[in-house]
């Protein structure tokens, strides 16, 4: 029997094991924000790997946003050295889930199993592609004990919030440099036979205009500060939406909406403070001075951040010499640049040649709408040997209902685990 049988044959007769870890993992509520119970999750994962031979590293990211002693932000690392050297394969997880949100039929935290299905708050994105990386990773040791080099685990903090708190701040301490780690798979949900390679850029900014605070019975002794914003919307409804309509690319994103250039207006808060759930009250009568948009550019591999920036302040300036007491500032909040692996990568080509071994058909290659930690890895830790590939509809992610399918987990499983073989297999043991 190959190699690659046995493997299949061991990963299978694991089904129920990954159906307990995939509902014990959902079962830790990981929410972010605010990031509560990392710790207790990195260390059911420490104590889960440590008994299969892994080394274990628990990293907090002091200083991080977000980072407090009510909600420390831990990682853990466990690693799993070879019987002679060779090159580290890392399977990266991020551990927080998003917020609930209403229109829940089964429980959020249950990790129930329904026909087939496990059902939770990070059951597809991701704790079903960790769990599946963890049963890939242990089936190979056990059916190739002498493998070369090394195989790292990681679950890491913050994905969902930009990964400073997880995957950057690791990056930063050298944990992905290319002399330690050369080939990185990330389980995140862009099915199980998809290859995504990476993702569009964003730009994240907050816009304020001014105004005038006055009695709201009388306010024209005032200066609309909501209005202003307004004219901004308008403004943008009529030339920057229509014109980043028309930017296409040529790389691969999925869905095909996501193929041109998007905008989302994020939030806007404008006037007073909300009060509190318990306050009964009217607000006071008064002209709002200040009002606030976030604003959530993608942008693509074509474009330039600079000239994603220039036209959001083209509108500004047009809403500006309309109006004649019209004041603005604009704050960026975030910026992450489109990063994409070639096609023609190890990784990329040792995944595919898995993905037509274990389901008989050609691998697709895909781009993410959003961005994930590919890019800390890639920018900071100026590894590019890197690619998302996991269990999991994306379109389930942070919807309610949120499921992953066991057969689908055991499938990707598979082909973590025939990647392994390729990298780290010797040429006697996988024949």
């Amino acid at each position: 029997m190959s190699l690659d049988q046995r493997l299949s044959d061991e990963i299978d007769a694991r089904r129920e094991d990954l159906i307990q870890l995939t509902g014990d993992l959902i079962r830790i509520p990981t929410l972010n924000p605010p990031g509560e119970n990392y710790r207790e999750i990195c260390e059911f994962l420490a104590g889960r790997l440590r008994s299969k031979g892994f080394q274990i590293e628990l990293v907090r990211a002091h200083g991080t946003p977000g980072d407090s002693e009510k909600y420390p932000r831990w990682n853990v690392i466990a690693r799993r050295e070879g019987k002679r050297s060779g090159e580290c394969v890392h399977f990266n997880s991020h551990i927080d889930v998003v917020d609930v949100g209403l229109g829940w039929t089964t429980d959020p935290f249950g990790g129930q199993l329904i026909d087939g299905k496990i059902y939770g708050r990070g059951a597809c994105d991701m704790k079903g592609g960790l769990a599946a990386s963890i049963i890939a990773a242990e089936a190979f040791i056990d059916v190739c004990p002498d493998f070369a080099g090394a195989i790292e685990i990681s679950g890491t903090a913050d994905e969902e919030s930009g990964g400073f708190g997880g995957v950057a701040y690791l990056a930063e301490k050298g944990f992905f440099a290319p002399e330690r780690v050369q080939h990185v798979i990330i389980p995140e949900p862009l099915n199980k036979d998809r290859i995504c390679l990476g993702h569009r850029g964003v730009w994240w900014a907050e816009i304020e205009t001014f105004g005038e605070i006055a009695h709201g019975s009388m306010p024209f002794l005032g200066d609309c500060a909501v209005r202003h914003m307004g004219a901004v919307v308008e403004e943008m409804e009529d030339s920057l939406f229509p014109a980043l309509a028309q930017k296409r690319t040529d790389m691969p994103v999925v869905p095909e909406g996501a193929k041109q250039s998007t905008l989302n207006i994020n939030s806007i808060h404008g006037g007073q403070a909300e009060g509190d759930a318990d306050f009964t009250g009217l607000p006071s009568p008064c002209v709002p001075d200040s009002c606030r948009m976030v604003i959530d550019r993608r942008f693509l591999i074509e474009e330039d951040i600079d000239d994603v920036q220039a036209e959001v302040m083209e509108v500004l300036r047009k809403v500006e010499a309309s109006r004649e007491t019209f004041k603005y500032d604009v704050r960026e909040l975030h910026r992450v640049l489109p990063t994409m692996t070639e096609k023609d990568a190890p990784i990329v080509q040792t995944v595919a040649r898995a993905i037509l071994d274990t389901m008989g058909k050609d691998a697709q290659y895909v781009v993410s709408p959003g961005t994930y930690d590919q890019k800390h890895i890639d920018r900071i830790g100026k590894l590019h040997n890197c690619i998302a590939y996991g269990p999991g509809i994306l379109d389930l992610a942070h919807k309610p209902d949120e499921y992953v399918g066991v057969d689908d987990m055991l499938d990707s499983a598979k082909v973590m685990g025939r990647s392994l073989i390729e990298l780290l297999a010797s040429p006697e043991e996988a024949a």
